[in-house]
C-alpha cells in the first residue's frame, strides 16, 4: 500500500463514561430499541406565541393525546384531545390544526407506500363542542382544512374531493383520476423522493381557492416488483418510474373555484418541473416555482388567480445545479425572504413583492443550513448555520439589513430550534457526540437559556455500563483538501499493536455523516465493533455537503469518481498510522453508499481488502430522472460520465472479500441493481458473499430483518477482516507531526 504523510488530529471530547464499562453493545439492543432517546413529538406552537402543543403517547393505556404546555412555565395546561375519550379512535399519530385553531385533523390507521406517503384514516375534532367526524369511511391521501375550518380537502385514488364538515356532504371536484396514469392533488413517486413532497394542493388565504399540480405519466415506463409475502402465488407491484434518460409526467398547474366549482388550467408555458407551489398573503396570488430538465435554471413565478396569467419574480441559474429548499416566505406586504447559493455558500436574501433585490441578509464562508422565520415586530431574522464549523449547528439572528448580528445558541455541537409563532420563546434542541439530545427554553431575542425541558440523563446512565469509546473528529488532508473525519479507537487502545481499519460513508452530494451530535444506530453498532477490536473511521470527501457550492458540486456529470479517489487516498494515508494494519482495510456504506464502497473496492483493489454494500446503486442509468439529472444530465448527453464510474464496468478487480445485500422490495434503488452486479461478477469468475431479504424496501427493516443484518455484516467483519490470518507485520515509523488536541 502506497505510503503518504499523515494528517493533524485533534480530538474535541471524550464520553465520561469510563466506570464499571464492562458490557459490550448488542445489535439485539440496538434494534429493540434499548437506547432510544427521549423527545418532544410533533410539537406545535400555538397562534397566541404563549403556548405549544406536544403528541403524548402512554405506553401503559396505549393511548395518546394533544396536550397544550405555556413556554413561560413548561406546565401542562390542558388535554385538548385524548384518545381515550374518542369513540372508535384507539389512538393517533399524528395531528393537523386548521388555520384559526378551531379543529384538528388526526390521523389514524396508517399505512406507508412510498418514503414519505401514506394512506389513513382520518377524523376532524371540533374543539369547542369537542365533537368529532370522521373524514371518509375509507382510506385517504393528504387531508387539509379550510383556512376558516369549515371545509376540508382530501385525495383519494387520485382524484381532490372535498367534504363540508357542516353538512358532512361531500363534493368530487376532479374526475380523471386513475392509477398509473393521472394523478390529481398528490405527487407522482419520482417528485414523492427527490422533491420530498406529496401534497400538491393548496388552499389560498381566504379559502375560496385551490391550487393544485396533476400529473399525466401516461407515457412514463412502467417498473414491476414482485411481492412475495405468503401467499401460494406471489403478486405483483407496478407503477411508474422514471429512469435517467426516460420520459417524466407532464406536470400542470390547475385552479379550483370553491364557490362556482369551475377547474382552470394555468398557463405556465410548460416548464419542465413544477416542485413548489405557495400561496402569498394576497389571497389572489399563488407563487410557483418551476425548473428545466437539467435542473440549473430555476424560476419563481407570480400567478394571479383571478386573471390566470403568471409573471417572473425571480430566476437563478447555476453551472451545476440548483436545490429545492422551503424557505420562500412572504412578509405581510408579500415583499418575501429566499435562500440561495449564488454567491457560493447558501444565504439569506431580501426581495420586494416585485422581486427585485432589496439585500443579501447573510453573507461568510459559512452556510445557512435552517431559516427559521422572520419577526416582522422586530426586524428579527431568525436561521441555523455552520458559523461555529462545519460539523456543527448554531442558532443565530440578524436585522432584515444584515446588520447587529446575536448569537442565540452556539455551543459546540448541534442545536436546532423550534420558535413560538410570535418569535417570543424558542425550544433549543441541543446535542453533540458526548451529549444526546436535551431541550431548553430561550428567550428569542437574547438566546437566554429560561429553563431546562427534558434531557436524556436515563439514557446517558444506562450507557455507563457500556463499552464506548470517543469520536476523534479531526481533518485529513487529501487531494488538496481539508476533509473531515472521526476516528473511533478501542478503550483500551495500544497504539503499539495493529487494528483493522473499518471505513463508513455515505458520500452522496450534499449530505454529511461526519456531524458533532448524538449517535444514531450505526454509530452504536459501530461502537459494538470497536469494543471487539476495530478502528472505525469516516470520512467526507468531496462532494458532501456545508463547505460551499464549489466543494459540494465538483462531482457534477462524473458521480462516483472525486469521491472515490477520496476515500482511496483517506485509506492509504490512514494505513500509514503505526497502529493500523494496512492488511485488513474495509469500506461499507447504503445506498449511494453502497455505490461508493463497491467502487472503492474495485478502483483502490490494492487498498480494501473487504467491502459491504447494502441496497447499492451499480449504475446511475437505473436510478430516477430527477436525482440522476441533476448531477449526471441524461445517459444520452453523459454516457461517458454514467459508465466510467460504474462498477457493472470493471468487476474483474475484484480481489477481496466483497458481501452485497438488497431487498427485494426496494422501490427506491431497484434490486435491478444488485442483480446486475451479481451476473458481472459471475461471468467474471468473481466469488462474493450476497443477500437478498424478501420484500423488503430501500430501508430493509421490519420484524427482525435489521438484527439479521447486522449479525450478518458483523460476522463478515469478523471473519473476513478481524479474524483474517496476519500477514507478515511492516515496521512502520512512528510519525511526530501528528499533534493532538484535546
Amino acid at each position: 500500500m502506497k505510503k503518504s504523510y499523515i494528517f493533524t488530529l485533534f480530538v474535541v471530547g471524550f464520553l465520561q463514561l469510563i466506570v464499571a464499562q464492562n458490557k459490550t453493545i448488542t445489535v439485539e439492543e440496538i434494534y429493540q430499541g434499548e437506547f432510544r432517546t427521549e423527545g418532544m413529538d410533533v410539537l406545535r406552537s400555538l397562534k397566541n406565541g404563549k403556548q405549544y402543543t406536544v403528541l403524548n403517547f402512554d405506553r401503559n393505556t396505549r393511548s395518546t393525546s394533544i396536550d397544550t404546555y405555556d413556554y413561560n412555565t413548561l406546565e401542562k395546561v390542558e388535554t385538548i384531545v385524548s384518545s381515550t375519550d374518542l369513540k372508535d379512535v384507539a389512538y393517533f399519530t399524528s395531528y393537523e390544526f386548521s388555520a384559526d385553531e378551531s379543529k384538528i385533523i388526526l390521523a389514524t390507521d396508517l399505512e406507508s407506500i412510498y418514503r414519505h406517503s401514506a394512506l389513513g384514516i382520518y377524523f376532524i375534532y371540533d374543539i369547542a363542542s369537542k365533537k368529532i367526524i370522521k373524514i371518509a369511511d375509507y382510506k385517504i391521501q393528504e387531508p387539509s382544512l379550510s383556512p376558516n375550518g369549515k371545509q376540508v380537502a382530501y385525495v383519494k385514488d387520485n382524484n381532490i374531493f372535498l367534504l363540508d364538515i357542516a353538512s358532512n356532504t361531500t363534493t368530487q371536484i376532479t374526475t380523471d383520476g386513475e392509477k398509473n396514469k393521472i394523478i390529481n392533488g398528490i405527487t407522482d413517486w419520482v417528485y414523492e423522493e427527490e422533491f420530498a413532497f406529496v401534497r400538491a394542493f393548496e388552499w389560498n388565504a381566504d379559502g375560496s381557492k385551490i391550487a393544485f399540480l396533476r400529473f399525466d405519466e401516461s407515457n412514463v415506463p412502467e417498473f414491476s416488483m414482485d411481492v412475495y409475502g405468503s401467499a401460494l402465488y406471489q403478486s405483483q407491484e407496478v407503477f411508474k418510474y422514471p429512469k435517467a434518460g426516460e420520459t417524466n409526467a407532464t406536470v400542470s398547474l390547475h385552479m379550483f373555484d370553491v364557490k362556482s366549482n369551475n377547474i382552470t388550467k394555468v398557463n405556465l408555458n410548460n416548464p419542465y418541473y413544477i416542485p413548489r407551489i405557495k400561496w402569498m398573503n394576497n389571497a389572489n396570488y399563488l407563487s410557483v416555482q418551476t425548473l428545466n430538465r437539467h435542473q440549473n435554471k430555476l424560476q419563481l413565478l407570480a400567478v394571479n388567480a383571478k386573471k390566470n396569467v403568471a409573471e417572473v419574480l425571480l430566476e437563478e441559474t447555476d453551472a451545476a445545479y440548483i436545490d429545492i429548499k422551503d424557505d420562500l416566505t412572504f412578509l405581510a406586504d408579500d415583499s418575501f425572504i429566499w435562500t440561495s447559493e449564488k454567491d457560493g455558500w447558501n444565504h439569506i436574501y431580501l426581495y420586494n413583492d416585485s422581486g427585485k433585490l432589496i439585500n443579501q441578509i447573510t453573507k461568510g464562508n459559512w452556510e445557512v443550513t435552517n431559516y427559521y422565520g422572520y419577526d416582522q415586530n422586530e426586524d428579527r431574522v431568525y436561521y441555523q448555520s455552520t458559523e461555529n464549523g462545519s460539523i456543527n449547528r448554531g442558532i443565530y439572528s440578524v436585522d432584515s439589513s444584515g446588520s447587529d448580528k446575536k448569537e442565540l445558541s452556539a455551543l459546540e455541537g448541534n442545536n436546532s430550534g423550534d420558535f413560538s409563532a410570535n418569535f417570543t420563546y424558542y425550544i433549543n434542541t441541543y446535542s453533540s457526540a458526548t451529549t444526546p439530545p436535551k431541550y431548553t427554553l430561550h428567550n428569542a431575542l437574547s438566546g437566554e437559556k429560561l429553563k431546562d425541558i427534558k434531557d436524556n440523563t436515563a439514557l446517558l446512565n444506562k450507557l455507563k455500563n457500556y463499552k464506548l469509546s470517543s469520536k476523534e473528529f479531526s481533518t485529513i488532508a487529501i487531494n488538496g483538501n481539508d476533509l473531515n473525519m472521526y476516528m473511533i479507537k478501542p478503550l483500551d487502545f495500544d497504539a503499539t499493536k495493529q487494528y483493522p481499519m473499518i471505513m463508513y460513508q455515505y458520500s452522496g452530494p450534499g449530505s454529511q455523516n461526519v456531524s458533532n451530535s448524538w449517535m444514531r444506530a450505526n454509530d452504536y453498532w459501530h461502537q459494538k465493533l470497536v469494543s471487539e477490536g476495530y478502528v472505525v473511521v469516516c470520512v467526507d470527501g468531496r462532494g458532501t455537503g456545508y463547505k460551499g457550492r464549489d466543494f459540494k458540486k465538483v462531482t457534477q456529470k462524473e458521480l462516483g469518481k472525486f469521491e472515490v479517489q477520496d476515500q482511496i487516498a483517506a485509506a492509504e494515508k490512514l494505513s500509514e498510522l503505526p497502529y493500523i494494519d494496512e492488511n485488513r482495510t474495509g469500506i461499507w456504506g447504503w445506498s449511494y453508499g453502497g455505490f461508493m464502497s463497491t467502487n472503492c473496492i474495485l478502483k483502490g483493489n490494492d487498498v480494501f481488502e473487504t467491502a459491504i454494500a447494502v441496497a447499492p446503486v451499480t449504475s446511475w442509468r437505473f436510478y430516477d430522472t430527477i436525482y440522476t439529472e441533476r448531477y449526471m444530465q441524461t445517459p444520452q448527453e453523459n454516457a461517458s460520465g454514467y459508465d466510467e464510474n460504474s462498477p457493472l464496468n470493471y468487476p474483474e478487480r475484484l480481489k477481496g472479500d466483497y458481501l452485497l445485500v438488497h431487498g427485494s422490495g426496494d422501490d427506491n434503488v431497484h434490486l435491478q441493481n444488485t442483480m446486475r452486479m451479481a451476473e458481472a461478477l459471475i461471468q467474471a469468475n468473481k466469488q462474493f458473499e450476497w443477500s437478498v431479504y424478501p420484500d423488503k424496501n430501500h430501508g430493509i427493516y421490519g420484524g427482525n430483518t435489521r438484527i439479521h443484518l447486522y449479525n450478518k455484516m458483523t460476522n463478515f467483519w469478523n471473519k473476513n477482516l478481524r479474524d483474517k490470518p496476519r500477514a507478515t507485520k511492516k515496521e512502520k515509523p512512528i510519525k511526530t507531526s501528528i499533534k493532538v488536541k484535546g
